[in-house]
């Protein structure tokens, strides 16, 4: 659980910074550079992923059972991922009506997949990392609407038709990963 926990505290610490030490990151931006900034915020997600993904592994091998989760939340987190696919494509998709809503599709997706696998998992590995998740992404999000309201954003532009596509993206995305990718990646299959 400590990889779990450490590959947790780098890669939502390097992607919290913006949030909660933004003076601090403005200073690591001018002393690095741009480029400098983002390499460094690159190694140090990268590791931090990694740890994730080696310390979720291990604490697989020895579950810590919480609680059993009823068959229909696993329905309920696969229609929750939909959700949380069309959301992600919408962040990548400009000019959709979704992001105009929304503003930050994406930190919505992350909310929506981590509740999803919290309700349909019941082991501690799972809480601490879906939990961490979904603490995360509320956080972030509340701090970039309130960027947003001090900034006076105007609302991003809309284009016909991009709705269809985040949507199309989205369901791709979804079904390729719901039916292939997560046994092959993750090795569960949600169907």
């Amino acid at each position: 659980m400590s990889a779990l926990l450490l590959g947790l505290v780098l890669f939502i610490g390097i992607h919290s910074v913006r949030v909660f030490a933004d003076g601090w990151r403005s200073a690591q931006v001018a002393r690095l550079g741009p480029n400098g900034w983002k390499g460094l915020y690159s190694l140090v997600s990268i590791v931090g992923f990694a740890l994730i993904v080696w310390g979720y592994g291990l604490a697989r091998q020895a579950p810590v059972d919480l609680w059993a989760p009823p068959v229909w939340t696993r329905h309920l987190a696969s229609l929750l991922t939909l959700v949380a696919f069309v959301l992600l494509a919408a962040a990548y998709v400009p000019g959709t009506r979704i992001k105009a809503a929304i503003r930050h599709p994406m930190t919505v997706a992350v909310k929506t997949w981590a509740l999803a696998h919290l309700l349909a998992n019941g082991r501690l590995a799972d809480v601490v990392l879906f939990g961490v998740f979904l603490v995360w992404a509320v956080l972030v999000f509340r701090a970039a609407r309130g960027r947003d309201r001090a900034a006076a954003a105007p609302r991003p532009a809309v284009r016909p038709g991009r709705d269809v596509v985040a949507v199309l993206v989205g369901l791709a995305a979804w079904a390729a990963f719901a039916f292939h990718l997560h046994a092959a990646l993750i090795g569960v299959r949600p169907f």
